[in-house]
């Protein structure tokens, strides 16, 4: 199936029966997939919204009201959703929000990029919030983290933002799905506004005016974020166990760095790889222990170097950390990722 394809289906089958989005590329087949599968389901709706800034604030209200919803889009239209996710935040409503990402500043291209780490990993809008950001790196990965990315933001009441990119979206690779799950034997959600019949009213607000109350509300939320870093952080190692470089690279990059890797260990260098899964809460604590026997990274990112703070942060003074990027949509081959692994490899004579 098409990455695109396989966000919406697993979305389905994760019991999201509300979709809301607007057209923009490379994510197209997303919401087109969504259209024809949700107008087959009693429960399902379908609204193209009349911009990304309404198709945000329906999934407020999707979400406020108890079901489990979605959205998707590409760069620019995430940057436009950015008020409401902040919100989302704010009011501790789930959320399952694609970006299937694009080159970029601006409008950019619809070639595939990196470039957008910052915006899901600090949080996008304003004030001190953060997102769960899960970045797949294949069409199998897409089904598996997009299924669980509901879960994570119904338990966490959150929302949880799947960062791909345009390859990604368009490619096509086989898929096994996880099994369906019925929207009606989901945990009910005692937070939900469905109505008072019965029970007293309850209240989803974000404004709090007194600013002692606005504190209490930050270190709750703060709390949160504690436990999701302690919890819920995933990553994947690849011929570590001897390495003594280690290369550290996410979604689409990190498939092209796996094939540099094999590249050069053919060679007889001894390199691996670091991928991190959730990119916020970011693997810090691998990368430390890492630090403790390897010291020299090669960070990759298609772009012009975002990830690569994260992993400065993490090692600090402790590692030799050497970045290369391609930015504004330019996607190089495992050859030419192995040839540069290999010249700061031989160059520190390892």
């Amino acid at each position: 199936m098409r990455g695109n394809h396989v966000v919406a289906e697993a979305a389905i089958r994760a019991g999201c029966r509300f979709y809301f989005g607007y057209p923009i590329t490379p994510q197209n087949e997303t919401p087109e997939y969504m259209a024809a599968a949700l107008s087959k389901l009693k429960d399902g709706v379908f609204i193209q919204a009349e911009s990304e800034l309404a198709a945000i604030n329906m999934v407020i209200g999707g979400s406020m009201a108890g079901v489990r919803v979605m959205t998707s889009s590409s760069s620019p239209g995430i940057s436009l959703k950015q008020e409401g996710i902040s919100y989302l935040a704010a009011l501790e409503l789930p959320a399952v929000i694609v970006n299937m990402c694009r080159g970029g500043p601006g409008l950019g291209n619809i070639a595939p990029a990196q470039s957008d780490y910052f915006q899901a990993t600090r949080g996008g809008g304003h004030g001190d919030y953060r997102n769960i950001v899960l970045a797949p790196s294949s069409c199998q990965e897409l089904a598996e983290l997009t299924m669980e990315a509901f879960d994570l933001a119904d338990i966490y009441r959150i929302p949880v933002i799947i960062l791909a990119d345009g390859m990604l979206g368009q490619m096509m690779e086989p898929v096994e799905f996880p099994d369906h799950k019925n929207p009606k034997k989901l945990s009910p959600k005692d937070w939900a506004l469905t109505g008072a019949k019965g029970r007293p009213g309850r209240v989803i607000r974000s404004l709090i005016l007194d600013p002692v109350l606005e504190e209490e509300h930050n270190w709750k939320l703060m709390r949160k974020y504690e436990r999701i870093q302690k919890k819920e952080v995933r990553y994947e190692t690849f011929l570590l166990g001897d390495a003594k470089m280690a290369v550290v690279a996410f979604g689409t990059a990190a498939r092209i760095a796996k094939g540099a890797v094999q590249k050069v260990r053919e060679q007889g260098l001894k390199v691996g790889l670091l991928r991190p899964i959730s990119l916020w809460p970011f693997p810090e604590k691998v990368l430390v222990e890492l630090g403790k026997r390897v010291k020299l990274f090669f960070v990759f990112e298609m772009n012009m170097g975002q990830m690569v703070e994260d992993v400065r942060i993490a090692l600090g003074r402790d590692g030799d950390i050497h970045f290369y990027g391609r930015p504004g949509g330019v996607v190089p081959t495992p050859l030419e990722i192995s040839r540069i692994i290999s010249s700061h490899y031989l160059r520190k004579r390892l």
